[in-house]
């Protein structure tokens, strides 16, 4: 049986043909008859010049192109690699190799970086941005092939994950890990009615293209900005000119959405779906004061993406609850179908409240790891998927994240949540942005390091000690606070904590303070 997840286009295109599915700012490029017939000619191009199972590199910026040239490789046959198009030359050097990538193609901003590699089986890179160059417009030469038959376990989707503790690890999702990412969107996250819009402000390489899915089952519309990227300005503009919009936001660029100068009209607006970092209570506030019941949170990573627990907007409109603001902290509960667990290093499910490593389980999570069993084997034992991430889950079943496991601070012996010291020190006015990291030290071990961005003038360091001091214990206070003019974030607005760890080898900021004593 065929479960190919191009047939949701295909679908689609029967069920609405002249409805839009594509759009390029105000400017639409397709229905969902043309997108479906440019497709289907683009896989035959393809499967001209591959196999079944081959692997295509993307590395790409937001572009209409990432729409075809996806649904492409599934009605062929063949396995997308979506690419992090910030990444060093060596590391897109490394996935291509790793992956096995038989094509690549890539925006002409970063053509010139990628055609140069040196990566073994690669035959060539093509400029999709060209779209009428012969290298490109010459794969839409061939008759429309029928979809190719695929099977639920046959791999769809490489996703390469960050790297941050060594070589990135090709994530292997499946056809029926998309199809259950996709059910549970539906299901779980937000409906999608005919017309209604995604907007591709988050790179498509990530969360924003498994966004995609959902919305073409349901003959909704891609739309990307002119820019390819988040820009404030132009997605209050789309706003006017779109109606249904959805987008996936990480907390910062929520949190830029917010503090947008202006009364900027988000009529236009239908869902904010936010994850990829800690959303703080205060800034969610802050965002449904801004645009009311509009927000909804996920929590997932690579290896079940976008697809481990959910908040929906319901839950976060549910202010007469007593614990709302607990449930606000939270990453919600586990999505439908998919079971999650606290547990401890054997395994072992913790109580409601206990802190413990995250295990999940479903049909969400990745096959394995591409080419690399033993570390397969590492995070998928005992048949559940082992996140590294650190949380409790309540006695409802809600999951509150502390931290990545290599996260945590270990000073005195004891275990500190950045976290739970970050929520405390954001509600200091002075305050914009926060990232606390743990400082190796001969005495304690680590120390807690709190890196500031102000607002305006630099808060007093008295006033932040104070502030702490009435809400979390002493031995969580920093014993050090450095002012720094922003926060190192990747492209999807994750802080860089191991940036912020680097600086320790450089002197204190002046403005920064320690040796204190606890």
């Amino acid at each position: 049986m065929s479960v190919n997840v191009a047939h949701l286009l295909v679908r689609a295109a029967q069920t609405w043909p002249r409805r839009p599915a594509l759009a390029r700012g105000e400017r639409l490029l397709a229905n969902y008859a043309e997108l479906a017939a440019r497709v289907a000619r683009l896989a035959a191009g393809l499967a001209a010049r591959l196999q079944p199972n081959d692997r295509i590199g993307l590395v790409m910026k937001n572009c209409p192109q990432y729409v075809e040239l996806m649904f492409a490789c599934w009605h062929a046959g063949l396995v997308a690699v979506p690419i992090n198009a910030k990444l060093h030359p060596k590391e897109l050097e490394f996935i291509l190799a790793d992956s096995g990538a038989r094509l690549c193609f890539a925006t002409t901003d970063l053509y010139d970086a990628v055609a140069p590699l040196s990566v073994a089986g690669l035959e060539a890179v093509i400029d999709a941005d060209n779209v009428s160059g012969p290298a490109y417009a010459g794969l839409f030469a061939a008759a429309a092939m029928p979809m190719a038959p695929r099977a639920a376990d046959d791999a769809a989707w490489l996703f390469y994950t960050s790297g941050t503790t060594g070589r990135p690890k090709g994530v292997t999702l499946t056809m029926r890990n998309l199809m259950a990412a996709i059910l549970n969107y539906l299901s779980d996250v937000d409906t999608i009615a005919p017309g209604d819009v995604i907007l591709h402000a988050a790179p498509m390489s990530h969360g924003s293209g498994f966004y995609m899915l959902p919305h073409v089952a349901h003959a909704g519309v891609n739309v990307i900005p002119e820019s390819g990227g988040f820009d404030p300005a132009e997605i209050y503009s789309l706003l006017q000119v779109h109606r249904g919009v959805s987008l996936f936001a990480a907390p910062t660029m929520v949190k830029r959405l917010v503090e947008h100068p202006g009364e900027a009209d988000s009529a236009g607006l239908k869902t904010i779906i936010y994850g990829g970092g800690p959303m703080y209570v205060a800034d969610c506030k802050a965002a449904l004061q801004r645009f009311g019941g509009k927000l909804a949170q996920i929590y997932g990573q690579g290896e079940s993406p976008m697809t481990i627990t959910c908040l929906d907007k319901a839950l976060h409109a549910d202010t007469s609850h007593p614990r709302y603001e607990q449930r606000l902290a939270s990453v919600g509960h586990a999505f439908t179908g998919v079971e999650i667990r606290v547990a401890d290093a054997d395994d072992r499910p913790l109580p409601p409240g206990a802190i413990g490593e995250i295990l999940v389980r479903g049909d969400t999570v990745m096959a394995g790891y591409w080419n690399n069993p033993a570390a397969s084997a590492e995070t998928l034992r005992n048949g559940w998927l082992h996140t590294g991430d650190v949380g409790s889950l309540d006695e409802d079943g809600f999951l509150t994240l502390k931290d990545r496991s290599k996260d945590v601070i270990i000073s005195g012996g004891s275990n500190i949540y950045p976290r739970e010291v970050e929520e405390v020190l954001l509600r200091h006015p002075a305050v914009s942005e926060v990232s606390v990291v743990g400082q190796p030290d001969p005495e304690w071990g680590e120390i807690v390091v709190a890196f500031i961005v102000p607002r305006g003038p630099a808060p007093d360091s008295a006033e932040l000690d104070a502030l702490c001091l009435d809400n979390i214990a002493r031995f969580k206070r920093p014993k050090r606070y450095v002012m720094v003019d922003s926060l190192p974030k990747n492209n999807t607005g994750k802080v860089l904590k191991t940036r912020l760890r680097e600086l320790f080898g450089t002197p204190p900021n002046p403005q920064s303070r320690n040796d204190r004593s606890r």
